[in-house]
């Protein structure tokens, strides 16, 4: 397949030049010759495939349901909204029910019309209690070695992101033992500077939703988000969906992290592409009204927006359009370490491929 005269997404730009995809559904650098399909893409942007490194569940569905069904709709969903790769993402459990969990992965369809899985974000236990947001305290516990190992286990070996709150007792000796083993981001946390500072040191690489359930970036208490910005390997998530973070702070994020550092993640949970009403995170009811999506007591409980819409939300907030795509496809492929086969269209790359219009209006997923 051939997609001729788009303005293709590449290292620093967009630039009009033809995209070449092998019987294999990888991109290539010359065609393979014979009657190749051509898609005209005149007038429409050419963007790799999103990838949601952070997003829970939608259409009903949730990753914490357990059963490769529920998960096959989010990825089909995905899939028909440009998300062409995700990480599950799982909410605070007791171990085993996380191991059925993460092993329901295995049953989602790779057929061109689920999204791929691209690993596991592991979102708790091992989180603060007085930074819990939505997540259940009764199942919060202190950083275990062990315990991720069974459940990496269990994930064969998927598991590709984990949020710890590095204060916990056993989070230096969790971010030592297994920081080659999965990104490990801060969230969810009281920390101070000194302390995520010291986790980013020993090999934490990634911080969980800025802003959202850690303490405030204040001038003379900077917290995790002052400890990130001063570490230039830590790449840093942001919910865009304009409920969770104020237009000028995604902005001002972009302008200190570089557009190099900076995810776009969805933080989506189950009432995402759904009517108003209640619907459940962890275990617990939350209500759905317009876009925003909170427990009964009003604490923000994940998003009600797909990746694809954060994006374009970016845009609209003043962001630059190569670096708002840039967040959402080769930086957070970078954060999990699958940057030679997603998130970009270089060779070698899966063909997974999103057309946009000028309004970055989805025209075609493929």
């Amino acid at each position: 397949m051939i997609l001729k005269n788009g303005l293709v997404f590449g290292e620093k730009d967009f630039s009009r030049r033809d995209v070449y995809i092998n019987s294999a559904h990888q991109i290539v650098p010359e065609p393979e010759g014979g009657d190749e399909a051509v898609i005209d893409a005149e007038g429409l942007y050419v963007l790799p495939g999103l990838l949601d490194v952070h997003i829970h569940g939608a259409v009903g569905c949730d990753f914490c349901d357990g059963n490769g069904e529920s998960l096959s709709q989010i990825a089909a969903y995905l899939h028909a909204s440009g998300v062409t790769s995700f990480c599950p993402t799982s909410m605070t459990l007791p171990e085993e029910r996380l191991s059925e969990i993460f092993k329901s992965i295995s049953e989602v369809k790779e057929d061109g019309q689920h999204s791929h899985i691209a690993g596991i974000h592991m979102e708790g236990p091992f989180l603060s209690s007085a930074k819990k947001g939505a997540q259940k305290e009764s199942y919060l516990r202190n950083p275990d070695v062990a315990m991720f190992r069974r459940l990496n286990e269990a994930a064969g070996g998927r598991i590709r992101l984990v949020t710890i709150a590095p204060e916990l007792p056993g989070a230096d000796e969790f971010i030592t033992e297994l920081k080659d083993q999965a990104a490990i981001s801060l969230g969810h946390s009281t920390a101070s500077y000194d302390t995520a500072a010291r986790a980013f040191q020993k090999g934490a690489c990634h911080a969980t939703h800025l802003f959202n359930a850690m303490p405030p970036f204040l001038h003379r208490e900077p917290g995790i988000i002052g400890a990130a910005a001063d570490n230039e390997n830590v790449m840093v998530e942001i919910i865009c969906d304009g409920i969770h973070l104020h237009p000028s702070v995604i902005r001002s994020v972009f302008r200190l992290f570089g557009d190099d550092r900076v995810i776009l993640i969805s933080d989506a949970m189950r009432a995402t592409g759904m009517a108003d009403g209640e619907y459940e995170l962890g275990g617990q009811p939350v209500i759905k009204k317009g876009r925003r999506a909170a427990l009964a007591d009003g604490t923000i409980a994940g998003s009600a927006t797909n990746l694809y819409d954060c994006m374009r939300n970016a845009v609209s907030f003043g962001v630059p359009l190569f670096s708002a795509v840039k967040a959402a496809t080769r930086n957070p492929a970078k954060s999990i370490g699958a940057q030679d086969s997603i998130g970009s269209l270089a060779p070698g790359a899966r063909a997974d491929i999103v057309l946009a219009d000028k309004e970055l209006n989805l025209v075609r997923v493929i």
